[in-house]
């Protein structure tokens, strides 16, 4: 097939906090010599921002580096943390608050911090990489690697568009483009598809743990103008019901942002065991808790959406750097699980990434050294000083857990002036946990009030997903007989639970079960590609489309 070819000194693939700071980063230094790298970076979404998803309260650190001046050029973090609150739910109406001095330093949070929308922001810093030089182009899905002789990553390939469902061509068929780059950077966020074939390709995690991952839903609500519940910088964090009930971990959260909005949403970890667990449900039944309703009455929810968390910490962190490229941020698992935060861990990873290579490019090196630069930087120190923070919680819980995490951090380390020198670790990948369903009775989730909880139909139709429809299915099944021979005797097919769109229904069909998917639903969220037990499903990016998100 003939492709149309360009050339690149680097290409970044994802533009999200990882993949703009390092192209932000990069165009800083290339500036200061005399030819300018030319630097391009590629987004599957139609528009910056629109697959962006996270909570977010963030730090600034990273960000006070790579743009000291960002206060004066305006950047979209208006709203400081004025005040916060853990609490640890027992029952569907009952909490304990937890005290300041049983809250670990990680989780607290002061005015430095801001609440904020991650799209809006990588909108943001998207446009000031532009100004810098960098060339930016949404709507185009990476979708293969290319490898020269020697086995050096020489670039991307962009994904064929104007293919039908059999994959023929139609009369608007376009071949994928042909990036190549001397060196290429990897910034898909969490689970991405190219990022996980460098990670089989170089063998990059064969001395690491296996990654671990959350899914996380968020909604966000409109509060009516002059609503005397309206707090904005409130942080409010919870941990036990409803995960509490079947011995699950994660959180919930809820932030008040500008402009009367809340942002409130449900971290599930997907190392559970229970197959009739539905994180969507977990959920809608997480906001009716009066710590939460309290919030939510009589306002109106606007906006829905879902991503998996890469939060296995360092002990999950692979080798990061290969000849030709390097696996950054969230694509690599660089969030600090102990910290609930990713962005600004992302954001050094980026500019890390930066500074390695445009070394490597002015020394014609083929691999960046971006591991020595890593070793040195306050990201490792900070992931070293949480690392055993995720193994912790996984094996004794939230509460015992977190205990042991909070006398390893703020007592032991106190104590003796640097890190622990024992490793937690969970050697057993989220997909591997799933228990067979005769251990457990079907959870029977009460039915949505369209007040405060709803279905996956309307919270879908909130994201904005459009996909056209008449183009290959990006959602492959390996072997198409293991969901209804294998998963749905052993396991009740546990997909149509644990996506949070929908997007996997078992359908009678003349009185046989099958599987149908329901592609166009799809959030790229990529919990299918996590969980599912026989690792059977793979997402691959479509040819455009998904969700468009503007304030997450």
């Amino acid at each position: 097939m003939e492709r149309e070819s360009m050339d690149f000194d680097v290409v970044i693939v994802g533009a999200g906090p990882a993949g703009l700071s390092a192209a932000c980063r990069l165009a800083q230094l290339s500036q200061e010599h005399e030819h300018p790298l030319s630097i391009c970076v590629v987004e599957k979404a139609p528009e910056i921002g629109a697959h962006i998803l996270s909570g977010a309260v963030f730090e600034t650190t990273a960000l006070d580096e790579l743009l000291p001046n960002w206060r004066q050029m305006e950047a979209p973090l208006s709203t400081p943390v004025t005040q916060e609150h853990l609490v640890y739910l027992t029952t569907e109406h009952n909490h304990l608050s937890i005290p300041e001095f049983l809250t670990p330093d990680a989780m607290k949070n002061g005015p430095e911090n801001r609440v904020m929308s991650l799209s809006k922001f990588c909108r943001w810093l998207a446009d000031h990489a532009q100004t810098l030089g960098v060339e930016i182009f949404p709507g185009f899905p990476a979708k293969e690697l290319c490898f020269d002789a020697q086995g050096q990553v020489t670039g991307i390939i962009t994904a064929d568009m104007g293919l039908d469902k059999s994959g023929a061509a139609k009369n608007t068929f376009q071949p994928g483009v042909v990036l190549n780059a001397k060196q290429t950077i990897f910034a898909e966020g969490a689970r991405g598809h190219l990022g996980k074939q460098l990670l089989t390709h170089f063998s990059l995690d064969k001395d690491c743990q296996p990654q671990h991952y959350a899914l996380g839903i968020k909604e966000v609500w409109q509060l009516p103008n002059g609503d005397p519940r309206y707090q904005p910088g409130l942080v409010l964090h919870s941990i036990g019901w409803p995960l509490s009930e079947s011995d699950t971990t994660g959180g919930g959260f809820l932030y008040h942002l500008e402009d009367n909005l809340v942002a409130v949403g449900l971290i599930t970890d997907l190392n559970y065991q229970n197959p009739y667990l539905s994180p969507f449900d977990e959920f809608q039944r997480l906001k009716h808790h009066p710590q939460f309703c309290q919030y939510l009455e009589g306002a109106e929810r606007i906006a829905y959406g879902a991503r998996a968390i890469a939060k296995g910490g360092l002990l999950s962190l692979p080798k990061q750097q290969f000849p030709g490229g390097l696996l950054i941020g969230c694509d690599a698992g660089t969030l600090n699980p102990a910290k609930i935060k990713g962005c600004h861990c992302a954001m050094k990873s980026g500019m890390l990434a930066a500074e390695a290579i445009f070394s490597a490019l002015q020394n014609n090196q083929d691999e960046a050294d971006y591991h020595s630069l890593f070793r040195d930087s306050w990201l490792y120190q900070e992931l070293d000083q949480s690392r055993n923070f995720a193994g912790m919680v996984h094996k004794f819980g939230p509460i015992l857990g977190g205990a042991l995490s909070l006398f390893e951090q703020q007592v032991w380390q106190r104590m003796t002036g640097g890190t622990s020198q024992w490793n937690v670790s969970d050697p057993l990948a989220d997909h591997a946990q799933l228990l067979a369903k005769t251990k457990f009775q079907p959870i029977d989730y009460p039915a949505p009030d369209g007040i405060i909880s709803f279905d996956k139909t309307s919270s879908v139709y909130l994201s904005s997903t459009f996909h056209e429809e008449n183009q290959p299915c990006h959602l492959h099944i390996g072997d198409q007989l293991i969901p209804i021979k294998l998963h749905l005797p052993m396991f009740d097919e546990p997909s149509q639970r644990y996506c949070p769109a929908g997007v996997y229904e078992i359908i009678e069909v003349e009185g046989q079960s099958q599987l149908q998917i329901n592609a166009s639903n799809c959030l790229h969220c990529k919990t299918c590609d996590i969980k599912d037990p026989s690792q059977n499903i793979t997402w691959e990016p479509p040819e455009g489309g998904g969700p468009n998100y503007s304030i997450m």
